[in-house]
């Protein structure tokens, strides 16, 4: 059994973002690196949040975070880092910003390329307590990465990797469901997804820690039935509480390890001929992946269909296939700009990610390419 830790201080309520000086305060920052999007400095969030730093209007800030984040911008959030001398940063918005900052976080504080610290290459032990501290404060009911710890990027040879330590989690993470109000149906469709499959793929891997189970299949039963809510009321106040609550508890529970949607949509996302969004792909490729995995595991597939309130005679797969539609997910990966062409030179590549290794049941290329043929 795995070693079982939930180290993060965590604010929760709406109008939790009020905390954040104190929060600020208690890591020892004093000239924090606001770390964000583009996106999200539109809707006004980040003006908010920089009223409550240290520095006000003359914090530094990188708000070149892409969709999927990459080894370049990292890069260049590094070098503001060292420039206005940071020491930390808040990380404001979804995944995308909270997984760059962590990046950042260790370049700004150790030696080499973000290569050096991949996980399938043996980087995790080289990630020390130097590292910078992060707060994280999601705006988005998706990733939960202001709890995970660890950073899925985008690197330079077109591969979409993780650098995973416990030393990445955030040091504080304020999930304020105030900030996940304003989002469209379609965004919260797709991020709710994300935050949907973590439940699922984690409560069904194969690695034992029924703690982390138990949090996963909680986020199921959140999430199921909550997501369809807050697509269609985004102003619905428990709908939206209970996603940023699933989505965070989907990401306690990846100490239990995801699994083949999880593969696929990594290295999907790494590709440099169309942008894909990490949640839609989820979406699309979880009833495929369900399938794949059902006949060894019937027990968690019922109780996961009890959980989720899945309809008398209902398979798991044709639930999430039903929800999908409702809520406005692409129909498949062709949709999406997938193109058949590029099956085969992905699931060769997805078996290299590290949820391969805790998928339910072990795949094989074979295996991958019928997945993504299925969700063609």
């Amino acid at each position: 059994m795995p070693i079982i830790s939930y180290l993060t201080t965590i604010r929760f309520d709406f109008g939790a973002i009020a905390g954040l000086a104190d929060d600020i305060a208690a890591c020892g920052m004093t000239n924090p690196l606001l770390v964000t999007d583009a996106g999200v400095v539109r809707t006004g969030i980040a003006a908010r949040i920089l009223a409550l730093m240290p520095r006000g209007q003359d914090t530094p800030v990188f708000d070149g975070t892409p969709s999927n984040p990459t080894e370049e911008a990292t890069d260049l959030a590094v070098a503001i880092f060292k420039a206005k001398g940071c020491d930390g940063i808040v990380a404001l918005g979804g995944g995308s910003p909270m997984d760059l900052a962590k990046a950042a976080a260790l370049l700004a504080t150790h030696d080499g390329v973000l290569r050096d610290y991949a996980f399938i290459y043996g980087g995790a032990p080289k990630i020390t307590a130097k590292i910078a501290p992060v707060i994280a404060i999601p705006t988005t009911a998706g990733t939960g990465s202001e709890v995970g710890r660890g950073a899925v990027m985008s690197f330079r040879d077109g591969r979409k990797l993780t650098v995973i330590s416990p030393l990445l989690l955030p040091k504080r993470a304020i999930c304020d469901p105030e900030l996940t109000m304003g989002l469209p149906p379609l965004l919260t469709a797709a991020t709710g997804m994300d935050a949907l499959t973590h439940g699922i793929e984690c409560f069904i891997s194969n690695v034992e820690n029924p703690p982390a189970g138990a949090i996963a299949l909680e986020c199921a039963y959140l999430a199921s039935r909550a997501l369809e809510a807050a697509v269609t009321d985004g102003s619905n106040r428990k709908a939206r509480s209970d996603m940023m609550m699933a989505s965070m508890m989907g990401a306690m529970a990846f100490q239990k390890g995801l699994g083949a949607v999880h593969a696929l949509a990594h290295t999907l996302g790494g590709l440099k001929e169309v942008s894909l969004h990490h949640g839609t792909l989820n979406a699309v490729l979880l009833p495929a992946a369900l399938r794949f995995n059902a006949g060894i595991r019937v027990a968690e597939y019922a109780r996961l269909a009890h959980a989720m309130a899945v309809p008398e005679g209902q398979s798991l797969d044709r639930f999430i296939e039903a929800l999908n539609q409702r809520i406005g997910m692409p129909p498949n990966l062709r949709a999406m700009g997938v193109k058949r062409e590029w099956l085969a030179s992905v699931a060769e590549l997805a078996m290299q990610d590290h949820c391969t290794q805790t998928n339910a049941r072990t795949p094989n290329v074979a295996d991958y390419h019928a997945m993504l043929e299925e969700a063609f």
